[in-house]
């Protein structure tokens, strides 16, 4: 079994929130997908089924973000899971707006999620890195991943989540590369990356 983590807050306030874009993603992945109604449990929600014929349980914390990693770390003692079959998908302010990474290990660039998730199972999970772009200064990013996304992201937004949603088998099954290659290209053939045009946002990428 995989566990896919989408990180965010829980209740209205948030919903639309860039530092909720963990939740849309995994939203839309049981959505394509079939899964499972959503359930409470781990302290979260969860959806089950199959990805892509991998068995996933799709699990979105509503610890908040700061204690992501209690309902994490529960889910994965249940099904007595490795840290390697974890997957997180997480808001980025490094990456400009619908730019996708796919990374295991590692540090959390300050992201309080992750930092949660490694206090309690460590740093050896992978991570979809999902792009929001960076206010510009740093005293303004708490403030700016709390912000709602403008109406000139929605567009990019919803492809992102769609293109994710449409190739999670790939990371569910472990692979990475192909999974980054594909939304990455899928993205790029939509407008939405590229070397020539990028998304209009209201935020300049760092």
């Amino acid at each position: 079994m995989r566990l896919l983590v989408g990180l965010g807050n829980p209740g209205p306030r948030y919903a639309g929130n860039r530092h909720n874009i963990g939740y849309m993603v995994v939203d839309a992945i049981a959505a394509r997908h079939g899964l499972a109604r959503w359930r409470r449990r781990f302290h979260g929600l969860v959806s089950e089924g199959l990805v892509g014929g991998e068995r996933v349980l799709l699990l979105k914390p509503e610890t908040y973000m700061n204690d992501s990693g209690r309902a994490v770390a529960e889910a994965m003692r249940f099904y007595k899971l490795e840290p390697s079959d974890l997957v997180v998908f997480h808001d980025e302010i490094d990456l400009a707006p619908a730019k996708v990474r796919v990374k295991a290990g590692g540090g959390t660039a300050g992201h309080n999620g992750l930092r949660s998730i490694g206090a309690h199972i460590g740093s050896d999970f992978r991570r979809v890195r999902m792009g929001v772009g960076h206010p510009g200064v740093r005293e303004l990013v708490e403030f700016y991943v709390l912000q709602d996304f403008p109406k000139a992201d929605r567009e990019w937004v919803e492809a992102l989540c769609e293109t994710i949603s449409e190739n999670a088998g790939l990371v569910a099954a472990g692979e990475d590369a192909r999974f980054q290659n594909k939304v990455h290209l899928a993205l790029q053939a939509k407008g939405f990356i590229g070397p020539e045009k990028e998304p209009k946002s209201a935020a300049k990428p760092p």
